[in-house]
């Protein structure tokens, strides 16, 4: 079954995307939540259109997620947590603290579009995680887990 995504869903895909997910899964769930719409002919060639008039928009806000990128890409971040002597940290590290760390530099960012790469820290250290600021830009970010 071939269905419209009418908001980002990940991770299936982006908004306006055209993807086949079971039939079950589309009748009973995306369709139903308002996640996506059947793609029927009359629906893709509405999409078609409403593909063509977003266009111009589409590339302001990639020039946007790309400058946000730049300036991501030489950022540091210092994520602070608490930790044992042996550096091991309580719990672990995850997309939401990134995020709060992100915001507090001045950026937001949406905490569903980063992904701790190698899985969430659970020590003290330097780690790395993939952030998806817009359907063709993504960039890597530099975290230091710290103590306090």
């Amino acid at each position: 079954m071939d269905v419209i995504l009418k908001q980002d869903a990940q991770p299936l895909g982006f908004k306006d995307d055209i993807i086949s997910v079971k039939n079950g899964y589309g009748r009973n769930f995306l369709i139903p939540q308002g996640v996506a719409i059947l793609a029927t002919e009359s629906a893709r060639k509405m999409h078609a259109e409403t593909i063509k008039q977003r266009a111009k928009k589409d590339e302001k806000l990639k020039a946007e997620a790309e400058a946000i990128a730049v300036t991501l890409a030489a950022l540091t971040l210092k994520v602070g947590a608490k930790a044992g002597e042996s550096g091991k940290i309580f719990g672990s590290i995850n997309n939401i603290q990134i995020a709060e760390a992100i915001k507090d530099a001045g950026i937001v960012v949406e905490r569903r579009a980063i992904k701790v790469i190698g899985g969430n820290p659970k020590e003290l250290g330097s780690f790395e995680a993939e952030v998806k600021l817009h359907r063709e830009v993504s960039t890597t970010i530099k975290f230091d887990v710290i103590a306090g």
